[in-house]
């Protein structure tokens, strides 16, 4: 956080104003020092030239820009929504910055500054800042609704490896993502998969002596999000992010959303019709879960994950591992890095 906290602080005072700092500024005089303020470790967002907007990040309008120096280069624009302009710059983009600035791998969206609007009259000397990111031209959600991308099973894998590799990262380096869908899963046009939108990720810790990490559970995209958190649970995992990653799994081959609710309620009946009823002995503890007995649960429903899916994904190894991604208990759901050791990776055909 070094760099960003240079960034936060005190602007270096121009010259000219500083003969004034022993009596009160006139008003001319403090537009004046907001104007020549200087920010040592921020550019101005002039140096690039917005071409497009391309959506909506969880915090903020993302455009697609090219940098004037190169004329080449395009990037990802985020632009940090600042609401409540009282409470300084906001924590949830803080947050993503820092856990960015961590991050650095093949598969994690690559940060590339911040860089901010010249505070003038015009903007009432307000800034808007902006998360640069190195330019993703697909996302999978995308993709996925092209009926004209088709993906070979050797493709689907290569997708598959290069995500669980991207969560092995982030987890390793006690990251949960906590917002996993198709539409957060960007791919480059050489192929190379980048998990993108830290905007609702945190890092995360083992529990000590019985003591419980108190998270909010009021995340997730509803169709991706995992039964833990849907019954209430505030002391969850990485697991969170690998019943994700089985959604995404199924939706290379269904084409769409596999567990479209509409509520809560409604997911949680139609993850029990795919993945069984959530028993205690299916899922030792889930009779503790907050919601648990307030939420009326589909009883006696048989497990069918490989029934349902196998007419979809023909391949036995790839059935296998996402009966293993959508395992209803979040301590047997299987984690990144045995499902990167998993058949269906080393199997004919290989990724590619």
């Amino acid at each position: 956080m070094a760099h960003m906290s240079h960034m936060l602080q005190q602007p270096s005072t121009p010259s000219s104003v500083a003969s004034t700092s022993s009596r009160t500024m006139s008003l001319m005089e403090k537009q004046k020092y907001i104007e020549d303020y200087d920010f040592p470790y921020c550019d101005e967002s002039s140096k690039y030239e917005k071409v497009a907007k391309i959506g909506q990040g969880t915090f903020g309008e993302v455009f697609k820009a090219r940098e004037k120096k190169s004329n080449k280069k395009f990037v990802a624009m985020k632009k940090v929504l600042m609401d409540n302009e009282k409470e300084g710059f906001p924590i949830t983009a803080l947050r993503e910055i820092r856990i960015l600035q961590l991050l650095k791998h093949e598969n994690v969206v690559n940060l590339i500054e911040i860089c901010r609007t010249k505070a003038t009259a015009t903007n009432g000397y307000r800034s808007t800042f902006y998360l640069v990111f190195d330019f993703c031209e697909h996302d999978l959600a995308g993709l996925l609704s092209n009926m004209n991308v088709k993906f070979s099973l050797g493709e689907i894998k290569k997708v598959m490896q290069q995500l669980l590799n991207g969560l092995y990262y982030i987890h390793s380096n006690k990251i949960l993502h906590r917002d996993m869908k198709a539409a957060n899963v960007l791919i480059t046009k050489h192929g190379i998969l980048k998990l993108a939108d830290f905007g609702l990720a945190r890092a995360f810790s083992i529990p000590k002596n019985d003591s419980k990490n108190r998270y909010t559970n009021r995340v997730v995209t509803l169709w991706y999000r995992p039964p833990e958190l849907l019954l209430g649970d505030r002391n969850y995992g990485p697991p969170v992010d690998m019943w994700g990653a089985g959604c995404i799994m199924a939706e290379m081959w269904t084409r769409s959303p596999i567990m479209q609710g509409n509520t809560e309620q409604q997911q949680l009946t139609f993850i029990s019709q795919l993945c069984g009823s959530f028993t205690p002995d299916v899922w030792p503890g889930v009779e503790e879960l907050e919601l648990y007995k307030s939420i009326e649960l589909p009883k006696n429903q048989k497990r069918r994950v490989k029934e349902r899916l196998r007419p979809y994904v023909k391949d036995p190894t790839g059935c296998d591992l996402l009966d293993k991604l959508l395992t209803l208990d979040p301590k047997k759901r299987i984690d990144a890095d045995t499902a990167l050791n998993h058949d269906f990776f080393w199997t004919d055909p290989m990724p590619q």
